[in-house]
């Protein structure tokens, strides 16, 4: 046999260690392809002990193992078990160079970058397409640009499960090039009912990344060094609300309606499609990106390639008494399509109901999201209502978000994996997921400083660079609880990061769709400075004690877990 997954041609009969015996067919192997000869592991408890057995050998030149079993006929027959060619194997997606797993950041942080500048963009021309439309009732007006995130709570649930099927790069591919379809369609909505529907099923193509991504980076990087890389992974989604805005604002003022021009129905200014438009080519680009850059990373599926090919090789002879190949993962788990799709499909929903710390962290995040997504949602009313800018120039505003975001995604992504190091070493060298809450203690100081800041200089008709000092510190407080909390969730649950952040989204989501439907009735009702100081006095309520209850008691939370990382 040749090289793929076999370092050398083998005899079976003169590779079986002469310790296998006849032994059960239901006993299972753990083995590594760098060990010549063959450990049967009946007792799962034993796991450690043969890892311990397989790193002393890792110098010895290295064949596929295999376990003999004894069929009804008397005859012997092997399982091959192929796993990785020892720990530093070139294919394992962990031992990549630094240039091939940043090149898959960058894409996948693209991906995850485009979709939120759609779900934003529209926003500075809802006015313009409710002046087209007819629409005159306020939730649907917000429902324009919330919808989009209402199936970001809908599409991880099924795509990050199909990406720990069919592999991460092929799902996001596809879903990205399902929401380049619609997004473009939207550009040719006629009523109120279409724009809304193919703004849905645009959602839903562009959620994928929110969930996969994470898996992505959790497959290539080491929990040592995935700060940096969550750091710009997670400003993504965050800073492309903030961008769409601008530029959207820029389209809304040169469609001719301006804020409040609710009477100008008849109006047949079309410029507001280019709000669709831009995108798409913008993401036409990053799926031709994509298809050149983006490689598979996910183990189980490279490991179940690498078997497949075996088979191949040893199909049709039997003289070498081969039975089956199977993968590591299929010791574990089970990899057949029946036992696949009935354990992914349903493990997002499995995580967040029986695991509390996908519970605690959801409930903490989605928080934090609807704040962020009522924010979007509001700058344009208030620029151009109380400080009475253009669309264009009020536009311009959301710099300020994008500042803070920026800037404190910038300061974490060089802290996070430092402080991870140091606490790791303060540890017996032992990692451990909280080791990433100090940055969220930054987060829940600057959120609620931010909302009372902005939402009082607004009320009181302060100067702008008040009102946007105070977005600069909404955007390093949400910024600040993200990475924290995203790489938190990462460094849990690894190789089922994607089915883990998909619960997760599912719940912030919900919160990003519904808060800015509520914001216009509570705004007009109490003004800004009561209605942020409402959301700060929440904000330090949940987000004070976060940090300290992660610190204390995250590690006894997970242990309840069966999926997080004891």
């Amino acid at each position: 046999m040749t090289n793929s997954g076999m370092s050398s041609t083998t005899k079976p009969e003169s590779r079986i260690s002469p310790q296998i015996q006849s032994r059960p067919s239901n006993s299972l192997q753990f083995s590594n392809a760098n060990t010549p000869t063959s450990t049967i592991v009946e007792d799962p408890e034993l796991r450690s002990e043969v890892m311990n057995a397989k790193k002393a050998k890792e110098t010895e030149k290295s064949n596929l193992e295999a376990k003999e079993v004894i069929d009804e006929d008397g005859e012997s027959e092997r399982t091959i078990v192929v796993d990785w060619d020892g720990p530093d194997d070139p294919s394992n997606p962990k031992n990549w160079t630094f240039r091939r797993k940043w090149a898959a950041t960058a894409i996948v942080s693209a991906f995850t970058f485009i979709s939120p500048v759609s779900s934003s963009m529209v926003a500075p021309a809802t006015e313009t397409i409710a002046a087209q439309f007819g629409i005159t009732n306020d939730v649907l007006i917000a429902m324009t640009t919330s919808i989009f995130v209402l199936a970001y709570a809908i599409g991880p649930l099924i795509l990050g499960p199909l990406s720990e099927i069919y592999g991460r790069s092929r799902v996001l591919q596809a879903a990205n090039l399902f929401y380049l379809v619609w997004n473009l369609v939207c550009g040719f909505a006629q009523n109120t009912t279409q724009l809304l529907v193919f703004r849905f099923l645009a959602g839903l193509g562009g959620s994928a990344p929110l969930s996969i991504g994470g898996g992505v980076l959790g497959d290539v990087w080491h929990p040592e060094e995935r700060g940096k890389a969550i750091a710009v992974y997670s400003l993504a989604p965050l800073l492309g609300p903030v961008v769409g805005p601008i530029a959207g604002a820029w389209i809304a003022d040169k469609s001719g309606i301006s804020v409040g021009d609710r009477g100008a129905l008849g109006s047949q200014s079309n410029m507001w499609r280019w709000v669709f438009w831009s995108t798409t080519i913008v993401d036409a680009v990053i799926q031709v990106a994509g298809t050149f850059w983006l490689q598979e990373t996910f183990a189980p599926i490279l490991l179940e390639r690498k078997a497949e090919k075996i088979r191949k090789e040893i199909s049709g002879d039997p003289e070498k008494g081969v039975s089956d190949v199977k993968t590591v993962y299929s010791n574990q788990e089970g990899r057949t399509m029946k036992e696949i799709f009935q354990r992914s499909l349903t493990r997002p929903f499995v995580l967040f109901f029986r695991e509390p710390i996908a519970q605690v962290i959801g409930l903490y995040m989605a928080f934090v999201y609807g704040v962020f997504y009522l924010y979007l949602t509001t700058i344009p009313t208030i620029f151009t209502q109380v400080y009475h800018e253009s669309p264009g120039i009020g536009g311009l505003n959301y710099i300020g978000l994008g500042i803070g975001l920026t800037v404190s995604s910038q300061l974490n992504a060089h802290y996070m994996d430092k402080i991870y190091v140091y606490f790791k070493n303060k540890n017996n060298g032992v990692g451990q997921p909280e080791f990433r809450v100090p940055a969220m203690i930054l987060g829940s100081f600057c959120l609620p400083v931010g909302l009372l800041i902005s939402g009082w200089a607004a009320e009181e008709r302060v100067h702008w660079v008040v009102t946007d000092l105070g977005m600069a510190f909404v955007g390093a407080g949400v910024i600040f609880t993200f990475q924290s909390m995203q790489t938190y969730i990462v460094d849990c649950f690894t190789l089922h990061a994607a089915s883990a952040l998909a619960s997760i989204s599912c719940l912030r989501s919900l919160a990003g769709f519904g808060f800015p439907l509520f914001a216009p009735a509570m705004y007009n009702a109490i003004g800004f400075g009561k209605g942020d100081t409402i959301l700060a006095a929440v904000s330090i309520a949940i987000g004070l004690p976060a940090p300290i209850i992660f610190w204390k008691y995250g590690k006894a939370i997970r242990m309840k877990s069966k999926y997080a990382k004891k």
